[in-house]
């Protein structure tokens, strides 16, 4: 029986790992590889796709043909859409004869598993095995949600690169699922294809940049993401000129995100003309990956960025963070797949307006109590990892990473005094409080 890979991705970093891993052999042979695009942008349909991002002829080399999800489920959004439990059987007959699958054994290779349209796919082809390939960072946290065993037992493993050395990702360890790296050479090979297909754009007026290496800056548009505001945002933008002019760099390039509007970079202009700087802003959709192939920067800043990590592990290049500290303490809610991104570049970049800090002495016990105070239910065989990492490591440094209120809701070690530890589960007091609330609102 013939066997056909689906490969589905929605940007060219997701594409840019596939691509390595089938240059690795990292997956098996198959007579027929698919690659799945989906345009997962609020108005996908005046939005460019992955095919038309540059360097995108670079990868489709490596599949047989090219297929985009979001005309198979048009009008509906690939972001939302889930097909109905007694429709499956009907839209799988349709997807094999729309793709010429016939009676092709069928294996998938998605992303983010745990919502559509990975998850879509993935109930569309009930009889097929799953490979899942990182999302950056988050793939060292916790699954995001409970999943469905007649899912999650399907999946063989998690690929990711190895951004963090030696940490071995979260994600669906709880239904035994191992994690394999996707060799280092393998992903340069393909980002340096990329970086040659890709024309380096000038800045907003047309002006060339400098030969010197620069300082480049990685905007991460954390105010659509109600992270931030979009004053802070601004803020945090004008905060990087400042610090890496204190590093001692005077060129300075500005990579935003796609998607940010051009007023969020005006501060950070005005601050580096404040500061004698030069600041190109380069707003074309290229990765930074490409960025650190062409440009070589002298240092990479942001604020929680999986590229700063790209940066440093892949690449060599100093990095540096800021704005972490403000956001670890009002990160809500807890179980915010964007904690484990946070707390790992926190614990590991340099601040760059802050003192030096030697990173976690046991970093994998960091993530994994992290992980299990934001999922306990599905990471509950951690339990006890994280009670004995919390009795050992708990000092000022790693206390930003809990929240004490969490500690204390999960009995956990660096909650309320033991002696107090009733207090949360007791009724009484639950009503107690619950009566002086409404007190105090009607005083208000």
């Amino acid at each position: 029986m013939n066997v056909t890979q689906i490969f589905l991705a929605s940007t060219l970093y997701g594409a840019t790992t596939l691509a390595a891993a089938l240059d690795a052999g990292s997956l098996p042979p198959a007579a027929r590889r698919i690659l799945l695009t989906s345009n997962h942008s609020l108005t996908p349909e005046i939005t460019p796709g992955l095919e038309a991002m540059p360097g995108f002829g670079a990868l489709r080399t490596r599949f047989d043909e090219v297929l985009d999800w979001n005309d198979v489920i048009a009008p509906q959004h690939p972001s939302t859409w889930a097909p109905r439990p007694e429709d499956v059987p009907m839209w799988e007959r349709q997807l094999r004869r729309l793709w010429g699958l016939g009676e092709d054994r069928v294996e998938l290779v998605v992303e983010s598993l745990q919502v559509p349209p990975a998850q879509s796919l993935c109930r569309l082809f009930p009889g097929a095995a799953v490979d899942v390939y990182a999302d950056g960072l988050m793939s060292y946290g916790p699954t995001r949600f409970r999943l469905d065993p007649q899912i999650g037992m399907r999946v063989r493993r998690v690929l990711h690169l190895d951004l963090v050395p030696g940490l071995e990702p979260l994600l669906l360890t709880e239904f035994g699922v191992r994690g394999e790296l996707v060799p280092a050479p393998a992903v340069l090979k393909v980002l340096a294809e990329l970086a040659e297909q890709a024309e380096l754009p000038a800045g907003p007026g047309g002006e060339e940049l400098e030969e010197e290496a620069p300082a480049l800056l990685l905007g991460q548009y954390l105010s659509a993401l109600d992270l931030m505001s979009s004053d802070e945002e601004e803020e945090l933008h004008a905060d990087m000129v400042r610090g890496a002019c204190e590093w001692g760099h005077r060129e300075l390039v500005f990579k935003p995100h796609p998607s940010a509007p051009a007023a969020y970079w005006r501060r950070a202009q005005a601050e580096a003309d404040r500061l004698g700087a030069r600041l190109t802003v380069l707003a074309a959709p290229v990765p930074a990956e490409t960025l650190y192939q062409r440009l070589r920067p002298a240092l990479v800043v942001g604020c929680f960025s999986t590229g700063l990590l790209t940066a440093r592990a892949l690449y060599g290049i100093p990095v540096a963070r800021t704005g972490t500290a403000a956001l670890l303490a009002r990160l809500a809610p807890y179980q915010n797949s964007n904690r484990i991104p946070l707390t790992l570049v926190d614990a590991l970049v340099p601040d760059l307006l802050g003192p030096p800090q030697d990173p976690p002495a046991d970093l994998a016990g960091l993530v994994a109590a992290v992980g299990f105070t934001m999922q306990p239910r599905i990471l509950a065989g951690r339990r006890a990892e994280a009670e004995a990492y919390l009795a050992r490591n708990l000092t000022p440094q790693t206390r930003r990473y809990f929240g004490r209120r969490r500690l204390t809701t999960l009995g956990l070690p660096g909650g309320i005094p033991a002696q107090l530890s009733f207090l949360p589960r007791s009724p009484a007091v639950r009503r107690t409080v619950h009566r002086l609330r409404k007190r105090l609102r009607r005083v208000s």
